[in-house]
């Protein structure tokens, strides 16, 4: 069996080996893995592709009545079996043992894709599937069945494996698809220029099938930026115009989409903490649990810790073209509608820069830490990269500080191994900057301080040339321009 990832499938390697492993694994009886994942991820594309590389079976499940997916399933198994009429299961159990028995002969993955379609007509699919894995059946003693149920609807998907659901336990894959990172997200759309690849990356994030909705190429150049946001997303011809939108509403544990909206704005306008969001909406927040766990439990919203204080939580949007929708589209939807693009745009060029490519700046420098950044840079493994403020006798105020990077060690406490500070101006960024950040390099606990953290200065516009030279002298500061960022390590 082929398990070799195809070239057609960009990135992904992680996933791919997952799968690979799950496959060919040489555990006796049937198993059974969940992939999930927002909509638009490409999971079909890379189990179909599996399928295709493996000889395994594939089933796309769709919103159908249930006798209607149960007859497109039986001809799918008879096309896959080389039978002559199609199979006619007469409900699930019988289409379960039909689906199993498939990997009597030898390893073989058996996919469902949309599987939460199947369960909104069959709300005991779930329970059958239980049975149909139960330790001494068929499953188990006869067959090496690689059973994959894949879904988009987040809810769903994840509460098949909860505390008391009928396969709890059942499952030895769980793995969930998210968009590709940003260095992965440039390569894919085939973005060289930093500068490029962070705006595109700041209005589309990485979910790989904005690229076809964006009209199947990115912009040329930064000169070319602009006029291509006008046209392939803000455009209310294009297919991104209403994404925003429609990724709240696409997921069926969303009953009540406004209240759920309108968190998203207070977020996109910069009210970051559940007080300040309250305060937005006109309700206390005790009021905001459920629409804050339902965001994050869709994916759209994440909780970031403060890094050196407990319950300081924050809250961020995940997905950049639910930001551009809150701020931009919505807003002036009336506008775009009559052909004024390049006219909001232009307005709206300070709320881009500030609500936009700021906070987007800051995300990438806390990714970079954790995922590119060598430990002799940092000065240590990084296990964490968060947010926090410090408080400051001398000013009277708190100090934000947009990256606390912690190393965990065995047998020692965690430390304190760099803090960062994010700039995403227009213009380069000089030593006042690096004055700054010493001075909050002295704030820090002195115990999760020792020895002192190296200082990172990210620059989406690159430093004065002063400021290079005091940093060549020093080995305790790091300046990482978008070249780096994108590039370096």
């Amino acid at each position: 069996m082929d398990a070799s990832k195809p070239e057609r499938l960009h990135g992904r390697a992680v996933e791919w080996d997952e799968l690979a492993d799950f496959v060919s694994a040489p555990t006796p009886g049937a198993t059974l893995g969940l992939v999930y994942g927002r909509r638009r991820q490409g999971k079909t594309l890379m189990l179909e592709l599996l399928a295709q590389q493996t000889g395994g079976f594939f089933f796309g499940a769709t919103q159908q009545a249930e006798s209607q997916n149960l007859a497109d399933l039986g001809r799918a198994l008879a096309e896959h079996r080389g039978l002559g009429a199609p199979l006619a299961p007469a409900d699930w159990r019988e289409a379960l043992t039909e689906l199993i028995r498939l990997g009597r002969e030898r390893q073989l993955p058996v996919i469902i894709d949309e599987f939460p379609y199947l369960v909104a007509t069959t709300p005991a699919l779930p329970s059958y599937l239980q049975q149909a894995l139960s330790p001494l059946g068929e499953a188990k003693q006869d067959t090496r069945t690689r059973l994959i149920l894949c879904g988009s609807a987040l809810t769903t998907m994840s509460t098949l494996l909860g505390a008391g659901a009928p396969l709890r336990g059942r499952a030895v894959l769980e793995l969930v698809v998210r968009p590709f990172g940003y260095r992965e997200a440039a390569a894919f759309w085939g973005l060289d220029d930093p500068e490029l690849a962070f705006r595109v990356n700041a209005l589309a994030g990485g979910t790989p099938a904005y690229l076809e909705m964006s009209g199947g190429a990115g912009p040329r150049s930064v000169g070319d930026f602009d006029r291509w946001v006008q046209r392939r997303i803000i455009n209310p011809a294009s297919a991104m115009f209403r994404e925003g939108s429609l990724l709240l509403r696409e997921d069926p544990s969303i009953a009540d989409p406004t209240s759920y909206a309108a968190v998203l704005t207070a977020l996109s306008a910069g009210k970051v903490r559940r007080t300040e969001i309250a305060a937005d909406l006109g309700r206390p927040a005790s009021a905001l649990a459920h629409l804050l766990n339902g965001l994050q439990g869709i994916g759209l919203v994440e909780a970031v810790d403060d890094a050196l204080r407990s319950k300081r939580t924050v809250y961020r949007i995940t997905e950049p073209v639910v930001r551009l929708y809150q701020l931009i589209i919505n807003r002036h939807e009336a506008e775009l509608v009559a052909g004024r693009a390049e006219q909001v745009w232009d307005r709206n060029s300070d709320t881009i820069a500030s609500k936009i490519y700021g906070p987007h700046f800051e995300d990438l420098t806390r990714q970079w830490c954790l995922r590119h950044a060598s430990e002799q840079t940092l000065g240590g493994l990084a296990s964490r990269a968060l947010p926090t403020e410090l408080p400051c006798r001398e000013h009277r105020a708190g100090h934000e500080l947009d990256a606390v990077v912690w190393e965990t060690r065995s047998g020692h406490p965690d430390r304190i191994i760099a803090i960062g500070e994010a700039k995403a101006t227009a213009s380069p960024v000089g030593a006042d900057e690096l004055h700054r950040l010493e001075h909050l390099r002295d704030l820090l606990p002195a115990d999760a301080a020792t020895p002192a953290p190296r200082l990172l200065l990210f620059a989406r516009s690159g430093f004065t040339p002063a400021l290079k030279r005091t940093a060549s002298t020093r080995g305790d500061v790091e300046l990482v321009d978008l070249e780096r960022l994108y590039q370096g390590s």
